[in-house]
């Protein structure tokens, strides 16, 4: 079992996710559950794609912090 970092975005109608990763594999929902759930599946898909080509599976390498900072 692997976990990799996913970035989550709100847009003015939607949710985007991506996995730094994981180049190219981002997903679109109109909530943030929906992107967790879309982008869950984008990286299975994803990984089993790589396995099929033949291709090696990146390791998890990103990490999230937050700074916080006066406004």
């Amino acid at each position: 079992m692997k976990s990799y970092t996913v970035l989550y975005e709100e847009g003015p109608t939607s949710w985007g996710a991506s996995v730094p990763d994981l180049p190219g594999c981002f997903a679109v929902g109109d909530t943030r559950e929906e992107a967790e759930t879309l982008i869950r599946e984008a990286i299975e898909m994803y990984i089993a794609a790589l396995k099929e080509d033949g291709q090696p599976v990146p390791e998890p390498a990103t990490t999230v912090g937050l700074i916080s900072v006066a406004s």
